[in-house]
């Protein structure tokens, strides 16, 4: 048998980011995907690098390292990438007042988000709705890529520049300690790492389902502006997403929204719908999402359900200005008090999975650490 420095089995985006540090630091690296090319939630996504969403303390630490990691390697890569920061867009008293409270615990610094007037906030944006515009929250910390095209364009760097080998179409039946066992082979490595999202569940089944991880089952849109000009110009978002990300959870003022938008919205926040907006360099745009929690789900997209995201995306950015072209779903694993694990459930075997939806935030930032913790061992 070949042999190899590291074994990483999965080739979504924290495969890709733990291949990248494996050999950054000299080692021999081979990457093992069940799939013919990557298919799963790394590209099914909305493409943002969105260290807003964290919160403050060491997760707002690990995206943003990520982020500048990101920066690097799609620079060195030829990637396209843009930098464009995020609007949080309140258009009732309680979201500003969530929105400036936030601001107030964040450190102050090059990465602080700031509170920008109705007008300052159209400058930044041009296509959101002005009518009804309080102010807003402006981050400069996120970047937009591509999800479709990115995870494929990183393959091929890493293969190219780095020497990192990969085979598609190999299903790994076993893992034990310096050998993975695949539909078609045996490969021996030194180090073996894991990175399968909720598949890891099939080869140690406890450590995902045992602590209690569900599924996330998603509904996403793709649009096509009707003008050739049309630019977002920042990652949009407005007072829904305020109840989503657990960065807002310490805000005084928040039950006052979530009073206020279980009343006027109760079939969005049913569905946990809350709405991202992202712009790529095609033009078209991605939105989403709806989130389902459970172990099984019906296999058919909800119309109703994609209505419903459309009707709140109207608030802030005209509808009649897009045509959807594409829906689809995505899936992920989900744990309401862990956002990622570590683990080494054997010698040599070490384990890194997203618990949450931000996998492409955070991807190069933890492997960097579950490398970093690994090769210290």
């Amino acid at each position: 048998m070949k042999r190899w420095d590291a074994i990483v089995v999965g080739a979504g985006i924290i495969g890709l980011t733990t291949a990248y540090h494996l050999a950054k630091t000299g080692k021999k690296v081979l990457v093992l995907e069940r799939e013919e090319r990557s298919i799963g939630a790394s590209v099914r996504n909305l493409g943002m690098i969105w260290p807003i969403g964290q919160p403050i303390g060491p997760m707002r630490d690990i995206a943003l390292r990520s982020r500048d990691l990101w920066l690097e390697v799609l620079r060195d890569a030829g990637i396209w990438f843009e930098r464009c920061g995020s609007l949080h867009l309140a258009y009732h008293e309680d979201e500003l007042q969530v929105l400036q409270e936030f601001v107030s615990q964040v450190p102050n610094g090059s990465e602080t988000p700031v509170i920008v007037d109705a007008s300052e906030a159209g400058k930044l944006s041009t296509a959101i709705r002005r009518e009804g515009l309080l102010g807003a929250m402006y981050s400069a910390s996120e970047l937009s890529v591509d999800p479709r095209t990115t995870v494929h364009q990183l393959t091929r760097y890493l293969a190219e520049s780095l020497g990192v080998e990969f085979r598609f179409g190999e299903s790994v039946r076993s893992v034990e300690p310096g050998v993975v066992a695949t539909s078609n082979s045996y490969y021996e490595a030194s180090e073996i790492f894991l990175c399968l999202g909720p598949t890891v569940g099939d080869l140690y089944p406890d450590l995902i389902w045992g602590r209690g991880t569900r599924l996330c089952k998603l509904q996403m849109l793709r649009a096509r502006p009707k003008h050739l000009d049309y630019r977002i110009g920042t990652h949009l978002c407005a007072g829904l997403t305020l109840l989503h990300y657990s960065n807002f959870a310490k805000c005084r003022s928040l039950h006052l929204v979530k009073d206020r938008l279980n009343l006027q919205w109760p079939n969005q926040i049913a569905h946990h719908i809350h709405l991202l907006v992202a712009q790529h360099a095609d033009g078209t745009l991605t939105i989403g999402d709806s989130h389902e929690y459970g172990f099984s789900f019906s296999p058919y997209s909800d119309e109703q359900v994609d209505q419903y995201i459309l009707d709140y995306l109207d608030t802030f950015l005209a509808t009649r200005d897009l045509e959807i072209v594409q829906r689809w779903q995505g899936y992920y694993p989900k744990h309401e008090k862990e956002s990622f694990l570590i683990e080494r459930p054997e010698s040599g075997v070490t384990v890194i999975n997203v618990l949450t939806g931000i996998g492409m935030t955070i991807s190069f930032g933890l492997t960097e650490l579950a490398i970093g913790t690994e090769l210290l061992a």
